[in-house]
């Protein structure tokens, strides 16, 4: 027996969990996702809980463990609430002075409250911190208030607020109308127009039919999907069930990644209460649709994020892409009707069911409409999760929410759309982040990684690192993208290592023209983006590598050399004592030198090399000067000063 069984219930239940509910009650939400996890986050919540008894709280103060904030760099993050007094990478050692300052006095403790490192000012409330004032967080926004492991918490923001609009005031036409109208497009990657892989599900013949959620996410930097699912799984889970009632389905499926515990732990859960409280089932709230819901657990194929190798994966056979002679939509999950779409559309759904489909269709551009989430991620001083509106521009993302380039160094690349984008050079900073236009830029929106380079990234290496990743990932079952793939990583690398010859550049245009026109899933047809965009943008690279044998950006192993300027070494013996090659040559009051045949090139003396001193140097394409004779490298400090 439901413990809900009809709207009506429903509503008097969420109520109840209201009337319970104290806003002005003291409450500190701890960000407990992954990455806050992994930087201590379960040691600062058993503190919390400690100090809490110790102080004579118990009772007087809620704690909430919550999903991820986005804030990664800074975790873990705790919001002190209703003030919203938030403290950043907090330690164990921090929280008795929390509950007795901050808690009990209403006190800020300055050290721990963001400080805006180009002005030097602090401030004290999350949406004033330039990371999250410039965002829209309409997806992700609960995640930093909610314990994902609480329907009471979903139900008290207004969760399932949606699907009982759907289930008693819409028809499952008017529900797929609304989708269509709002122009939502896929978030997964190919950003297909969400209603019309709906209706084309609901219109075709088949009676059994099935939703999907796409959670197989594996681009390198991305964790989009599994925040979602981690913070938020009953949004997930709506939207689905909203999707499910549009086309008729009775059946539904989230695939996820076995590399994310959380998550797959997370909606396990929030299924299981979902089916104890008559939101998911047999007869929901009493209105006569049917809906189940599975989760499956993939085995860490990169490919089983296509479409047709996911369902084939869900099949119980090997994750290998198959033809589309027929869109998965009409024949997929068993030759059935499969809607699948990624975990942050699914999560779209109830808003824009609740708030309309011209509210949602007023956010972005003329073609892409609402909200994204990206994984701002690599040479960033912010780095985490960001959610903008569509239309924002590059260049606002990476310096006013990502807080530009740490290091003083200078931008070069953004990389947009995964393994399968492209590179976005320094003059498009100001293109406005949308399906069609990144696409036109020579990249793609993806799934959301947003990947940050400075001076120091070699675009060459790029490519071939994002080739290496997709060769090793690619199931093998096409010729132009098992054969091409491997030959274009063979000849960008023997680019990078200093064994590129004329003509590697047009052999490598034309294989990716073939892998373009002739692979059999989108794997294998995007795979020469990360090529063709810095060739298109950064070509010098490629030809100084190729003809002059240079790394500009002195990157490239094989083409670089280390070595001490006599001028500025202090035989501080800090390089001497650090190599791990011995390729050092030196000793007290020594002008150290390296010796280029033991020299592994690791870089060790270069990063350990005081500042002040900066006697290192890192040369490409250049003879590495002469190292001073023995009876000349011998000084005291004050023969040299002098």
């Amino acid at each position: 027996m439901s413990l809900i069984n009809s709207p009506a219930e429903l509503e008097k239940f969420r109520e109840g969990i209201l009337s319970k509910r104290d806003p002005d009650k003291p409450c500190i939400t701890l960000c407990c996702g992954s990455a806050c996890h992994a930087s201590g986050s379960g040691e600062v919540a058993a503190s919390i809980e400690e100090e809490i008894k110790k102080q004579g709280l118990s009772g007087k103060v809620d704690i909430r463990k919550t999903g991820c904030h986005g804030f990664c760099e800074r975790g873990p993050i705790i919001v002190n609430r209703p003030e919203e007094i938030t403290y950043f990478q907090i330690e164990p050692k921090d929280v008795p002075e929390i509950i007795s300052q901050t808690i009990k006095e209403n006190k800020v403790i300055d050290r721990l409250v963001y400080t805006d490192p180009g002005t030097g000012e602090q401030i004290i409330h999350e949406h004033e911190i330039p990371f999250y004032k410039n965002q829209e967080r309409l997806v992700f926004g609960s995640n930093g208030s909610i314990d994902p492991k609480s329907i009471d918490d979903y139900l008290a923001i207004g969760g399932y607020s949606a699907l009982v609009k759907s289930l008693t005031v819409m028809t499952p036409e008017q529900v797929l109308d609304e989708v269509k109208k709002s122009k939502l497009r896929g978030r997964g990657g190919g950003g297909f127009p969400t209603g019309r892989k709906w209706e084309g599900s609901r219109n075709a013949p088949e009676k059994i039919k099935y939703v999907i959620v796409n959670a197989d996410e594996g681009d390198p930097g991305a964790y989009m999907d599994r925040a979602l699912l981690e913070g938020n799984p009953h949004a997930v889970l709506e939207g689905l069930t909203i999707g499910a009632y549009a086309i008729g389905s009775h059946e539904g499926y989230i695939y996820v990644r076995q590399e994310y515990p959380m998550a797959v732990e997370n909606v396990t859960l929030a299924i299981k209460q979902a089916e104890d409280y008559g939101l998911l089932g047999k007869n929901i709230l009493g209105t006569g649709f049917d809906f189940i819901v599975k989760v499956h657990q993939g085995a860490g194929a990169f490919v089983c994020g296509e479409s047709s190798a996911l369902m084939t994966a869900l099949e119980g056979r090997a994750g290998e892409p198959r033809p589309k002679y027929i869109r998965s939509n009409i024949k997929g999950l068993w030759d059935r009707p499969s809607v699948l779409n990624n975990v942050e559309t699914w999560a779209n759904v109830p808003l824009i069911i609740n708030k309309g489909a011209e509210w949602f269709a007023g956010i972005g551009t003329d073609e892409s409409k609402g909200t994204k989430i990206f994984s701002l991620v690599g040479k960033i001083t912010n780095t985490g999760l960001v959610e903008v509106p569509m239309g924002m521009t590059l260049r606002d993302i990476i310096y006013k929410i990502g807080g530009g380039i740490p290091g003083g160094k200078k931008f070069k690349a953004v990389q947009t759309g995964g393994p399968s984008g492209g590179c976005i050079p320094e003059d498009q900073l100001d293109l406005q982040v949308g399906f069609d236009e990144l696409t036109r830029a020579g990249s793609m929106m993806g799934s959301g990684g947003m990947i940050v380079m400075d001076e120091d990234t070699c675009m060459v290496d790029v490519s071939r690192y994002f080739l290496d990743f997709l060769t090793d990932e690619s199931c093998g079952k096409c010729v132009p993208c098992r054969e091409g793939m491997r030959q274009m990583l063979k000849i960008l690398t023997n680019i990078t290592m200093g064994r590129g010859k004329d003509g590697d550049i047009k052999l490598l245009e034309e294989l990716s023209e073939v892998l373009g026109d002739a692979s059999l899933c989108a794997l294998g047809r995007t795979a020469p983006n990360p090529f063709l965009s810095t060739l298109k943008y950064f070509r010098s690279e490629y030809e100084a590598h190729i003809r002059d044998k240079k790394c500009p950006a002195l990157t490239c192993k094989e083409l670089i050399s280390f070595y001490i300027d006599p001028d500025k070494c202090n035989a501080c013996t800090i390089c001497y004592k650090q190599c791990p090659s011995d390729a050092i040559i030196g000793g007290k009051n020594m002008i150290h030198i390296v010796d280029q045949v033991k020299c592994t090139k690791c870089g060790t003396c270069f990063e350990v090399c005081p500042q002040r001193f900066g006697a290192v140097m890192k040369i490409s394409g250049e003879p590495v000067p002469p190292p001073l004779p023995e009876e000349k490298r011998a000084f005291t400090r004050k023969a040299k000063e002098k």
